[in-house]
């Protein structure tokens, strides 16, 4: 009989969240979590398809885990997440190292493929079918990934409608839904309720969050402004009910960002003054050829609105270098967009051609890897330079920073975040995880702050 799960993570936010949910689902139905994978008699592993890199880790991983599934009597091994409508699964199946595959919309059918297999049943699971309204609304996520409980993620919707040439998510995530704005309010209150001090919202688009009460299907719903509460109603919602508490976002995109998610912002003052906005090329003919539905003098308009009516909003973005046909000037329009912008910090990839995408099937992946790594190498040394510029100028000011940990570096040192997401190292002294401090930065790195506890 199945008694222990384990559950092994790779990717984004949202896939951390996604544990939680299943963590839930199982211990309801009298199974043990355990962080041990070796006294796991099932054994999950969550997986992440938006870069090739991530897949490669994710089959090595399973070779090795089929070492321990051979020498133990009972040993259950399942791909659930992302992956799961990518994966080889007749060739795992074939090669019995897979016991079952289920896609992220599928997470209430593990009890009754555990129930199966401890039944004898020895058929193998394969359920990648996606939902147009699954978005586990009714369950609260057991909080086991944070044993400090002082920030959360809660998943406010799923999947995503863009169709960027090349993504995946549309594929392995499905359409875009939204969570009912009650449920989302009464988990954040709970949350609140057990000692968190922060939470962000999760979508693969925030800011074209709609919640209608006749039909969350974005696709399907009829607009009238009494029936439905967009992300900007949503987040002053939040804020009201919950003013101690800090509230984040992520992720937005350039094209739905409203006018009135920015007002409110700066209404309230938990709600942190940080905006993560994607940015993924500075070429117009890039980001046409990506489906991206703005242009490079769209995106500077946005941000020059954000920073008119919140002069302290820092931001980050998500820039693909090598994409399919780009050429030096494309990569040129590219940096000349962060020099403008002077980005706090920011997340940058090599493009890797995903299959299944309009990419991969209709334009060439003819940028040679050597140039993509030298065009990644100059926007990270542009990044490193813009980081540690930005950094400097909280030099010598004061810093309300959540403490969210101990330094990994030093055991005699906090770290956290203040507002603008920098991260904040200073003295332990008398204060605890979870406290709000103020802190005097002293000095900086090109990622990090150092200050001293402020009286």
């Amino acid at each position: 009989m199945l008694k222990n799960f384990y559950i092994e993570n790779y990717g984004c936010q949202m896939n951390i969240y996604d544990n939680e949910i299943i963590i839930s689902i199982l211990t309801k139905n009298n199974l043990f979590y355990v962080n041990n994978i070796y006294k796991a008699d099932l054994v999950l592993i969550n997986t992440c398809s938006i870069r090739e890199k991530a897949e490669e880790t994710i089959y090595n991983r399973l070779l090795f885990l089929n070492s321990i599934k051979k020498k133990k009597k009972f040993f259950l091994l399942g791909i659930i997440g992302c992956m799961a409508k990518r994966i080889d699964s007749k060739f795992f199946f074939k090669k019995k190292i897979l016991d079952f595959v289920i896609g992220p919309d599928k997470y209430r059918e593990l009890p009754n493929i555990i129930k199966s297999f401890n039944n004898n049943d020895n058929r193998y699971f394969y359920n990648i079918i996606l939902s147009n309204e699954e978005t586990y609304s009714d369950i609260f996520p057991t909080k086991l990934y944070n044993y400090n409980k002082v920030t959360s993620f809660v998943t406010i919707s799923r999947g995503c409608d863009n169709m960027c040439t090349f993504c995946v998510v549309p594929f392995t995530r499905g359409r875009e839904r939204s969570k009912s704005p009650n449920n989302i309010i009464k988990e954040c209150n709970k949350l609140y309720n057990m000692g968190y001090k922060e939470v962000t919202l999760l979508g693969q688009n925030v800011d074209s969050y709609l919640w209608c009460k006749k039909n969350h299907i974005k696709k399907k719903i009829i607009k009238e402004k009494n029936k439905t509460i967009n992300f900007s109603q949503l987040l002053e919602k939040i804020s009201k009910s919950l003013p101690n508490m800090r509230i984040r976002f992520c992720t937005s995109n350039p094209q739905d960002m409203s006018l009135d998610v920015i007002k409110i912002m700066k209404k309230y003052d938990n709600i942190c003054k940080y905006i993560h906005l994607p940015v993924q090329s500075g070429s117009n003919r890039i980001l046409k050829l990506m489906n991206r539905k703005y242009t490079r003098m769209e995106y500077i308009k946005l941000v020059e609105l954000i920073k008119n009516i919140i002069p302290n909003c820092s931001l980050s973005y998500d820039i693909i270098t090598g994409f399919c046909t780009e050429t030096e000037k494309d990569h040129l329009d590219t940096l000349n967009i962060m020099k403008y912008i002077k980005y706090d910090f920011g997340y940058m990839f090599c493009y890797s051609h995903r299959k299944g995408t309009y990419a991969f099937k209709k334009l060439k992946d003819n940028v040679p890897i050597i140039i993509k790594k030298l065009r990644l190498k100059e926007i990270i040394n542009l990044q490193r330079k813009h980081s540690y510029l930005k950094l400097k100028k909280y030099i010598n000011t004061i810093q309300e920073v959540l403490i969210e940990g101990i330094s990994k570096k030093d055991n005699n040192y906090y770290f956290g975040r203040n507002s603008q997401n920098s991260v904040i190292v200073f003295p332990k002294n008398k204060s605890k995880i979870g406290d709000l401090v103020n802190v005097k930065i002293i000095s900086n790195t090109s990622a990090t702050l150092i200050g001293e506890l402020k009286n």
